[in-house]
C-alpha cells in the first residue's frame, strides 16, 4: 500500500495539514495511507534537544518518520516541508518514491532572508494581524508558544541563507520524481526559480497553479490532490 506523508511548512502545524490529508486519503479510496508529519517545536510537538530550529535536525525528523513506513513514501510538502522533502531526497536516495511541493523557495539570499525574517516579529504580528497572532496561539500552544516560534523560524532563514540546505549540488543528487508547484500569485516564490530548481533535477518538472497565493489554506484541495495523483500515475508507469 503507498503511503502519503504530507509535511507541513514554517509556522505551520499538522492539524493545518489535515484536509489535505483527508482529500488525499478519498482519493485513495483506502488504496493509500496518508501521515501528517509534524516538525518539531510547531503545533503540539515539543523541540526536545535545543532551543533552535535547524533544517537538518527537521530532514532527521523526517527521515524518521519515513524509517518507520513499509515502503518509501510520496511527500506532499507545502512551502518549507517541501525543501525539507527534497533535501532528505538528497542526502538519502532511497528513502522516498516522489516529491510533491507547493510554494517552496529554493533561491535564499542573506537579503531576501533578512527581508522575511523582519515580517516575523511577534510583537509587531501581534499589534497589526491579531487575528493571525490568535491563530497562531492556538496552534502552537503545546510547543513553545508562538512568539517563540516565530523568533525560532527568523533565525533559521538566517541561518540557511548563509548556508543553504538545498544547493544546486544537492538538487542535481535528487533522483525521483519531482513536481515543483507554484501559484501564479505567490509572492514568495515564483515560476522562474521554480523552473531552474526542477531544471537542476533529474526527473523534475514544473506547475504554475492559476490564480493560487502563498498560503496553503488558500489552494483549492483539488489542485493539490491533481498534483499528487499526477505523480503518483507517473510512478505507475
Amino acid at each position: 500500500m503507498q503511503t502519503i506523508l504530507v509535511a507541513h511548512g514554517a509556522l505551520g502545524s499538522a492539524t493545518m495539514m489535515h484536509p489535505i490529508a483527508e482529500s488525499l486519503h478519498a482519493l485513495g479510496d483506502g488504496r493509500f495511507t496518508v501521515v501528517t508529519l509534524e516538525f518539531p517545536g510547531h503545533g503540539a510537538t515539543p523541540l526536545e534537544h535545543d532551543n533552535a530550529f535547524r533544517l537538518p535536525n527537521f530532514v532527521d525528523a523526517m527521515s524518521a518518520a519515513v524509517s518507520a513506513m513499509p515502503s518509501p513514501p510520496i511527500v506532499f510538502g507545502y512551502s518549507m516541508g517541501g525543501y525539507i522533502a527534497l533535501a532528505l531526497a538528497a542526502r538519502e536516495p532511497l528513502a522516498l518514491a516522489g516529491v510533491v511541493t507547493y510554494g517552496t523557495k529554493f533561491e535564499w539570499t542573506p537579503e531576501s532572508a533578512a527581508r522575511d525574517a523582519s515580517r516575523l516579529d511577534p510583537n509587531v504580528v501581534a499589534a497589526k494581524v491579531p487575528r493571525f497572532a490568535d491563530a497562531l496561539r492556538a496552534r502552537h500552544e503545546h510547543a513553545g508558544g508562538w512568539e517563540l516560534n516565530m523568533r525560532r523560524t527568523a533565525a533559521l532563514l538566517r541561518a540557511n541563507a548563509e548556508a543553504p540546505l538545498l544547493s544546486v549540488d544537492a538538487l542535481r543528487r535528487v533522483r525521483i520524481p519531482v513536481a515543483i508547484a507554484v501559484g501564479s500569485a505567490d509572492d514568495t516564490v515564483d515560476a522562474d526559480e521554480a523552473s531552474r530548481a526542477a531544471g537542476a533535477m533529474r526527473d523534475a518538472q514544473t506547475v504554475v497553479i492559476d490564480g493560487a497565493v502563498h498560503p496553503i489554506e488558500r489552494v483549492p484541495l483539488t489542485s493539490i490532490v491533481d498534483l499528487v495523483a499526477a505523480l503518483l500515475q507517473s510512478i505507475a508507469r
